[in-house]
């Protein structure tokens, strides 16, 4: 039911979307919303306390530097790569580097909530917080804010990266298919300077501009991942975890697929498919592959719905952390 209402959504706003712009808009609105949301909470609640700490935790390990690095030369080197796709080169250059972010975005995640979270309380690090005036829910909230926002940083240190390529690789696609040569910028005299100021060339900026939908979407299945990743670490250790967010990641994302199987006329193939897409995340919701590829614009009512969605789940897979972690024995 919900991955339908996902593809009508989709199809009228694919549609009815007019004005590009707004997209871009919307995400950068509720970027800043955020971000400020999430401040107030680092800095005026006792869950914050923890928060921060767990992002200077994610931060300082090596595997943030790593998959920091990882998506920053790959993105470069997808700049210089020939994909061979007649013409659409930057489309699929749009379409690795999203995959680039969301693939390190989500290890940090899961590996960080292994880490921060079911290794603090095998250690028993967890009781020495929770001795504390802290309360148990708090500590998870903490836990899975602070995570989110490490990753957040990783997302928007490597979105920047991949806006400013993408900059390039649109003119530099555009001289190697002898189309001519574009300008990095266009040097425009204004009245309150004695000086040309560099502007950013519409067709470029447009072609940019196209990535912020598409990261807003990672950042919604990460979040999404990371409420799931939390919730099974109360209870399992790191490597159980990692296979199991890797599991539901991959069936995630093939539940759309499975509900619309030719072998759904058969009852338990039909009862199977619909039961995984009920319990576990559509994950395909956020895959913006295929609007990439077609030259699309992500409209701004699906970005909400999608926004909604992951609300939900992410406070679902909370409950779910509460009432694992309630019980668990510390001592």
């Amino acid at each position: 039911m919900v991955n339908e209402l996902f593809l009508l959504a989709a199809d009228e706003t694919l549609v009815a979307a007019s004005r590009p712009v707004a997209p871009y808009v919307v995400v950068l609105w509720g970027a800043a919303v955020l971000i400020v949301g999430l401040l107030l909470f680092n800095y005026l609640t006792r869950a914050g306390t923890i928060a921060r700490a767990t992002i200077k935790e994610a931060v300082r390990q090596p595997v943030f530097l790593l998959l920091l690095g990882t998506s920053a030369l790959i993105i470069l080197a997808n700049t210089y790569v020939p994909f061979f796709s007649m013409g659409d080169d930057t489309k699929m250059f749009m379409d690795c580097g999203l995959a680039t972010i969301l693939i390190c975005s989500l290890l940090l995640s899961v590996w960080t909530a292994s880490i921060s979270v079911a290794d603090e309380i095998e250690g028993k690090t967890a009781m020495t917080l929770l001795s504390k005036p802290i309360t148990r829910r708090q500590f998870i909230v903490g836990k899975y804010l602070g995570i989110v926002q490490g990753s957040l940083l990783l997302i928007l240190i490597s979105g920047a990266i991949f806006f400013v390529f993408t900059y390039y690789k649109f003119g530099y696609d555009y001289r190697e298919s002898g189309k001519g040569s574009l300008e990095l910028f266009n040097w425009t005299a204004v009245s309150w300077a004695p000086f040309e100021i560099p502007m950013p060339l519409e067709n470029r900026l447009n072609a940019s501009l196209q990535i912020l939908p598409g990261l807003a979407l990672i950042f919604m299945e990460m979040t999404l991942m990371t409420g799931v990743s939390v919730a099974i670490s109360t209870r399992l250790p790191m490597l159980v975890n990692i296979v199991s967010c890797f599991a539901i990641f991959v069936i995630g994302h093939l539940t759309p697929v499975l509900v619309r199987s030719a072998l759904k006329d058969q009852v338990f193939v039909k009862f199977v498919a619909q039961l995984l897409a009920t319990i576990l995340p559509s994950l395909d919701n956020f895959n913006m592959s295929a609007a990439v590829a077609t030259g699309k614009v992500i409209p701004a009512d699906y970005i909400g719905l999608s926004a909604v969605y992951c609300v939900a789940y992410a406070l679902a897979a909370m409950l779910l952390a509460f009432i694992l972690f309630e019980d668990r024995d510390l001592a």
